[in-house]
């Protein structure tokens, strides 16, 4: 019997070998998805535009969100998701977002004046 078959495998021996970035990365996850992020909130935001014009100011009979309190742009937006408010589109828009998204779109949009 020889030297090498009565040691375990090396990968038992050894600890898990984790790089260094993977780690940092994963302690910053919960602060890069952190509600209120008004940085992820733009990019979230982004097709809002389309309706509620550049930067949430409306140029028609949609409603501006720009400068609208976060208390009543975040109700909006879970009662549009629940149902709760009826709606023709954002019903089925604010149900592709969760609770946390909600929060960064509301952040980013409390940053425009009205």
């Amino acid at each position: 019997m020889s030297n090498l078959a009565a040691r375990p495998p090396a990968a038992t021996t050894r600890p898990l070998q984790v790089p260094a970035l993977v780690l940092v990365a994963a302690a910053c996850l919960p602060v890069a998805a952190s509600a209120g992020d008004a940085v992820r909130g733009a990019v979230l935001a982004a097709p809002c535009a389309s309706c509620h014009g550049t930067d949430g100011h409306s140029p028609g009979e949609i409603p501006s969100i720009a400068g609208m309190t976060p208390e009543d742009l975040s109700r909006a937006m879970l009662d549009f998701r629940s149902g709760a408010r009826p709606a023709t589109v954002m019903n089925r828009i604010a149900r592709g977002y969760d609770e946390p998204e909600i929060a960064a779109i509301v952040a980013y949009f409390a940053t425009k004046a009205q």
